[in-house]
């Protein structure tokens, strides 16, 4: 029997994303190989408990909502994943995949919606990032730069120049209580990039809570 590590499933509002503020159900993977000096969700990295796919979408199917997300962690980590995405798609749900930008995506069903989260240089960890997945993207899937800093706004300028990649939806996120949401909000205005600025709807909605929202 196939299982996967999970380490919460949740049903709440998708904070992120051209989908931000709608009813989402939350799968998160346990497992990263990555190591971002803002990371949330460091409770991802190891704990969790194996579960079968039907186990898994038994829980599913007792939420009142067809929009589901795989996050983590790093979801793609677990060859599970994949599997789990297809059947979700079997089922008649919509799907999102939060992924690193440092994994290959060329496995994940086509109509699974991506957000792919390129890493910025205050993140410590923009040597994983594999730009050659950008080949593999459909018109659909987005792409995601969160901010720490003047300088991580001008990379990721220059990066979205660069690979074209205003082909897709990109959006330009600040890091929690690090960079104003107000100042990025300026800083995309002034560049005249038509990239989509968001902030973490569920910080605002639920300040100070970790999990489960």
């Amino acid at each position: 029997m196939q299982t996967l590590k999970i380490n919460e499933i949740y049903y709440s509002v998708q904070g992120e994303s051209t989908h931000a503020g709608r009813p989402c159900i939350f799968i998160r993977l346990t497992e990263c190989h990555l190591r971002c000096t803002y990371c949330d969700t460091e409770y991802a990295f190891y704990e969790g408990e194996d579960q079968g796919l039907e186990a898994i979408l038994t829980q599913i199917r007792a939420f009142p909502c067809k929009l589901v997300e795989l996050t983590g962690g790093e979801p793609l980590l677990q060859s599970g994943s994949v599997s789990l995405m297809q059947r979700l798609l079997d089922e008649g749900y919509e799907v999102l995949l939060e992924t690193s930008g440092s994994l290959p995506i060329r496995e994940v069903p086509a109509r699974v919606r991506k957000i792919v989260d390129f890493k910025t240089p205050s993140s410590g960890m923009m040597k994983n990032n594999d730009y050659t997945l950008v080949g593999d993207l459909q018109p659909w899937d987005e792409l995601k730069f969160v901010i720490g800093s003047r300088a991580d706004f001008d990379w990721s300028v220059e990066k979205v120049t660069e690979l074209n990649l205003l082909r897709w939806t990109v959006l330009f996120s600040p890091i929690w209580k690090e960079v104003e949401p107000a100042l990025l909000a300026k800083w995309v205005i002034d560049s005249g990039l038509p990239v989509r600025f968001q902030v973490q709807l569920h910080k605002f909605l639920w300040p100070g809570s970790e999990k489960g929202v």
